[in-house]
């Protein structure tokens, strides 16, 4: 099994299905940039996902380390997503899981 991520454009009810798919497709674009593969960008998500769940004094420094790169990177890669689009409540939600190939 390898992992995966799918990235879900919520909010944005009235945008057509293809400038949906562009949105999503720019922010998976970004959010991989930033970290150089997707297997990076899942496990620095997994890290600060730990690090939300976890008292600090908890986490190792490696999962401190990851998951401080998490907020800058979401952030960049939701604006590169939500570019041009006028929808106010619009976001993107990430879910990780594992794939069978």
């Amino acid at each position: 099994m390898n992992p995966h991520y799918e990235v879900a454009l919520e909010g944005a009810d009235d945008l057509p299905e293809r400038e949906k798919s562009s949105a999503e497709a720019r922010f998976m674009k970004e959010i991989e940039r930033s970290f150089g593969s997707p297997e990076a960008m899942i496990e620095v998500y997994n890290a600060w996902r730990e690090a939300c769940d976890s008292d600090a004094s908890e986490l190792n420094a490696k999962t401190s380390a990851l998951a401080v790169q998490w907020p800058k990177a979401f952030n960049s890669a939701q604006r590169a997503g939500l570019k041009n689009i006028g929808e106010g409540d619009a976001h993107f939600e990430l879910s990780v899981g594992q794939r069978r190939d």
